[in-house]
């Protein structure tokens, strides 16, 4: 599993470096994947963690909800999504009812009776597809390709490693 650290999660959820430490530590709202070692080192976030703190951040900006009484739906709902493919999310909303139960919907599902919020994932998995270097839905209908594009980038990116063996450095 691929985890980034504070700077890189701050970046992606839109949250201040402050604001995600209290967050994720202080308050334990979405707690991070690998807490940090010592005081002054990074935590590490996964794609999930970083597409919760997402939905929280709009849910709190954009509708004003409270998001401390939802502590435990978010960690029910980033369960959910460490048992999920990212492809398959694409397409997918995020509904909370007016009785405060936050669930995925499929596309085609139809909304429960009663007032709700409606959270459509796309815009949200585009940052965490582009942050992460995944693939989208598109990729889904055709092939996957074998490496990602960070990897291949960062291999480029660094000169072969040349080693001399003894017996060269004697002769030399």
């Amino acid at each position: 599993m691929r985890l980034v650290p504070t700077p890189v999660a701050s970046q992606l959820t839109g949250l201040s470096t402050e604001k995600l430490r209290e967050w994720t530590s202080r308050r334990a709202l979405v707690p991070a994947d690998v807490r940090p070692r010592q005081k002054g080192s990074p935590a590490q976030f996964s794609w999930q963690t970083i597409l919760v703190l997402r939905l929280a951040l709009l849910l709190r900006d954009r509708f004003g909800v409270e998001l401390q009484f939802h502590k435990e739906n978010f960690a029910k709902l980033r369960k959910e999504l460490h048992s999920a493919s990212f492809i398959a999310l694409w397409g997918r909303r995020l509904i909370l009812t007016s009785q405060g139960e936050l669930s995925l919907l499929d596309e085609h599902a139809q909304q429960p009776a009663g007032d709700a919020i409606l959270l459509h994932l796309d815009p949200h998995l585009a940052v965490v597809r582009d942050g992460f270097a995944m693939p989208d839905a598109a990729a889904a209908v055709g092939q996957l390709d074998l490496f990602s594009l960070s990897s291949v980038w960062q291999s480029a990116e660094r000169p072969p490693k040349v080693t001399v063996s003894r017996e060269r450095r004697r002769s030399a």
